[in-house]
């Protein structure tokens, strides 16, 4: 069985949902970020990067949201959660997990934890300053140019549209008003009315 390691309101969030939509046989264990359990040492022997998710399988612990997609994904390709016989698009859909790790989430993250780039008062506040505008120009792109169809990839859904949902559930709290991002805001908003999705949702909150 698979056993993902999550915290409430990260981007576990998208990997617990693709486990959900692929029907796989898991289970999820919350890590405490409350009490820094992150960095406990036993924590650390699963994940030595003290970060959330985590997904333990029979071959190993697997870490990183668009590893993990992917993983989930070719593992239950009844789900069809990913075009695994189309190069093209396979690689467009790694193209946006790809970005939404490495360049939304991180400037989401200098909002929050800027102290992992600089150890400077004023550097910090800067980068929190910033951090609203950096997320803002992030969806837009993602609103003209990313976000093909009603879903990520057209009329696809595919992992990539429950990472987008996971992290646009942040864009209120980091400053964005979405209400000018009427895409992204309708993306969300059909996401967040699916079952699957409220159940999963309030399984973390509880």
């Amino acid at each position: 069985m698979l056993t993902l390691y999550y915290a409430q309101g990260t981007c576990a969030l998208a990997t617990h949902l693709a486990l959900e939509y692929a029907g796989a046989e898991y289970q999820t264990v919350r890590v405490d970020f409350k009490s820094n359990e992150q960095r406990s040492p036993e924590y650390l022997k699963i994940n030595p990067k003290g970060r959330v998710p985590a997904l333990a399988t029979e071959r190993g612990i697997l870490t990183e949201t668009p590893a993990l997609l992917q993983y989930v994904a070719q593992s239950y390709p009844q789900a069809g959660l990913a075009p695994l016989d189309d190069p093209f698009q396979m690689a467009r859909l790694n193209e946006f997990n790809a970005y939404m790790c490495a360049t939304v989430h991180v400037a989401h993250a200098h909002g929050r934890r800027p102290y992992r780039w600089a150890d400077d008062a004023p550097a910090q506040e800067s980068m929190k300053k910033k951090m609203p505008q950096n997320m803002a120009q992030s969806f837009v792109l993602i609103e003209q140019g990313m976000l093909q169809g009603p879903w990520v990839l057209g009329e696809r859904l595919s992992v990539g549209d429950m990472y987008l949902f996971t992290i646009a559930r942040w864009l209120e709290a980091d400053g964005v008003d979405i209400r000018k991002l009427p895409k992204v805001h309708d993306h969300r908003q059909r996401l967040s009315q699916e079952e699957i999705v409220r159940r999963v949702v309030d399984s973390e909150r509880a």
